[in-house]
């Protein structure tokens, strides 16, 4: 069983004399920096200005300023700028204000597990991993609740890195749900294999080749659109709600028959296969290496694969149906 932790096993006040630097104002980094400040701390924001992120950091009552100056004021740099950029961010304008005592903390272990950020031996690394988007640990820190984290140590230079990733996560609200500890290489496997072979790869891909399984079988695109993306919805709420069982006892008997019966058939022993090999590749550090190199080169791949899948037809009509639903609007 993980060991998980709660609000009586952090505390705030080591955190209550020390400068927070939160780099990166993006979603998370903004749900992170308010939790923090009204949990009573001294949260530095950086943003570039000009940005949307820097206009929202202004509204929201921060003096946004550069990154090097935040990681040369800060006590404690929390990275939360995207991942292909991180290396790039961190040996410009972190690493040189890094100094003994400070303390560098991440909510993706990719960079450093993957050795592109190799931070000095006299500094804490730690990291706090929400798991949830910077949105919902905002709301549920407003409500007076919690998005679980998972804490995870990958230097421990003061002796007190796992107490302070504690009371990181209980100022942004974590404790009030649990914190379960990890570490730097099962949060970064693990995150990198579940969105590659389930939440989007392998989900995307599902329901791309129903969609066309259907079209091509002669029946109405706008039919197939419905069956095997629009409702999904549905079933991914209930797995999220009261688990894959749970699902299963809300729906229809039917549905319920043809998911035991014929979901194997779908995700077979050959489909396990390859998801092991798409771990092995996460394992090895291969898929870092080709993203990595993927970035250095201008994106072509990612690019071309994108606007490929832009012009899929299950698009066109996503968008066309999408018209008649108005209460799925963005802001309705």
């Amino acid at each position: 069983m993980a060991k998980v932790y709660h609000d009586n096993d952090a505390d705030l006040d080591l955190l209550k004399d020390k400068k927070i630097a939160i780099i990166g104002y993006g979603i998370q980094g903004r749900g992170q920096a308010l939790n923090l400040r009204e949990s009573g701390l001294n949260v530095i924001v950086s943003e570039l200005e000009g940005t949307d992120n820097y206009k929202k950091a202004i509204e929201d009552n921060f003096k946004p300023v550069a990154a090097d100056e935040a990681a040369k004021n800060a006590d404690i740099v929390q990275v939360l700028t995207q991942d292909h950029v991180q290396a790039a961010v961190y040996k410009k304008t972190i690493e040189p204000n890094l100094k003994k005592g400070k303390a560098l903390v991440f909510s993706h272990g990719f960079n450093i597990h993957f050795k592109e950020i190799l931070p000095p031996k006299d500094i804490d690394v730690f990291m706090v991993a929400p798991k949830g988007p910077g949105a919902l640990v905002r709301q549920q820190y407003q409500e007076g609740k919690g998005v679980p984290c998972v804490v995870a140590v990958f230097q421990d230079a003061s002796g007190n890195a796992l107490k302070l990733a504690l009371a990181y996560a209980k100022g942004i609200g974590g404790t009030r749900a649990g914190v379960i500890e990890t570490t730097f290489k099962e949060e970064t496997e693990t995150d990198l294999f579940g969105e590659q072979a389930v939440l989007c790869g392998g989900v995307t891909e599902l329901i791309k080749s129903g969609f066309d399984t259907l079209v091509e079988a002669g029946y109405q695109p706008e039919i197939a659109y419905f069956e095997c993306l629009h409702e999904l919805k549905l079933i991914t709420d209930l797995i999220y709600k009261v688990g894959i069982q749970g699902m299963r006892k809300r729906v229809s008997d039917t549905a319920e028959y043809g998911d035991l019966t014929r979901g194997k058939k779908i995700i077979n022993n050959r489909t396990r296969e390859i998801m092991k090999e798409v771990l092995k590749d996460v394992q090895s550090g291969k898929f870092a290496k080709e993203w990595i190199e993927e970035n250095r080169k201008g994106r072509p791949l990612f690019n071309k694969l994108s606007k490929q899948d832009d012009k899929h037809p299950i698009e066109e009509v996503g968008r066309r149906l999408r018209k008649m639903m108005p209460w799925m609007e963005e802001g309705r």
